[in-house]
């Protein structure tokens, strides 16, 4: 439900970002998402300030988690949407390789071999020659890749950091970042188009409490995988609304980067609960103003700032 869910927040997006600029897009439904998330952080009872502990690593995260949103936003926009997940499919891959330099992780020849195939699944899906490569491709690399970064910070930074603090800063990034970009281009929006920019907002929210109550009920080895369902969502959506189909291509790169995906789950899983086993503590979700990381909402709502899957 949590992945169909967010699928329809990404057709609301792509819906959208037929008529006004990303950046536009991602404006309003941040501002929009605020009375929500305000909601949310008033929950917080950790004693503090929004001055973070670490505040390089804190930084890096939020304008990793501003990058992966604009990236994304952006890539759901111009691409189709199978094809946008398929590359952020990626994510548990380039989690894995900088878990080493940032986590200290150590990655063995059987991720290694997986990490390897899975990013020859990336170019099967993007074929360079065969097809034109557009800056959403591009766009939806860079959502992978920072969201990955922001993923893997995320656990470096652990529990020395207050939920409030990881989360406010890339929201108050975000807004400024957007905010800014419609000096740039900025196209007046109808009620009913901003009525979907709130929906966006809640859909986002929603999507997120349902992840935390799947991981809550359920083994993460066990949850982790059913992110790649956002496969099928892509594609029944595609149809119906958007006229787009499944080329050879697609479906057979997306297969690859998924096989190898739940391959580097099924080895973290092995590996004993007392790994770091990031790639199975993190989403494939761009981490957004509108879609928080899991783990920082459930930290806020349980009141637990030090625990984490």
């Amino acid at each position: 439900m949590s992945m169909g869910v967010f699928a329809t927040h990404d057709v609301i997006i792509k819906l959208l970002g037929a008529h006004y600029p990303s950046l536009q897009v991602l404006f309003f439904s941040s501002l929009l998402s605020f009375p929500l998330v305000s909601l949310i952080l008033m929950q917080e009872r950790t004693p503090g300030t929004l001055r973070p502990n670490r505040p390089g690593w804190v930084a890096l995260r939020a304008v990793c988690a501003m990058g992966s949103g604009i990236c994304a936003f952006y890539a759901f926009s111009v691409l189709p949407l199978a094809q946008v997940y398929a590359i952020l499919f990626s994510t548990p891959l380039l989690i894995t390789l900088l878990s080493i330099p940032i986590l200290g992780e150590r990655v063995g020849i059987h991720r290694w071999l997986a990490v390897a195939l899975g990013l020859c699944g990336v170019m099967i899906v993007l074929r360079p020659g065969g097809q034109t490569l557009e800056f959403g491709h591009l766009a939806a690399l860079l959502a992978a890749l920072c969201s990955a970064t922001a993923g893997v910070v995320t656990r470096k930074l652990g529990g020395s950091e207050r939920p409030l603090v990881l989360l406010m800063w890339p929201m108050l990034g975000n807004l400024l970042i957007t905010g800014a970009g419609l000096s740039i281009a900025y196209t007046p929006m109808q009620l009913p188009h901003l009525a979907m920019a709130g929906m966006i907002a809640v859909l986002g929210l929603t999507g997120g409490f349902l992840s935390i109550q799947a991981y809550r009920v359920g083994e993460a080895a066990i949850v982790a995988p059913m992110q790649y369902s956002q496969i099928i969502w892509a594609t029944i959506y595609g149809w119906f609304i958007f006229g787009e189909s499944l080329d050879r291509p697609t479906v057979i790169g997306a297969g690859v980067i998924i096989s190898s995906g739940l391959y580097i789950v099924w080895r973290e899983s092995s590996r004993g609960a007392g790994s770091n086993r990031p790639v199975i503590a993190s989403r494939l979700r761009p981490d957004t103003v509108t879609t928080p990381k899991s783990t920082l909402l459930q930290r806020i709502l349980t009141g637990r700032a030090g625990s984490h899957h």
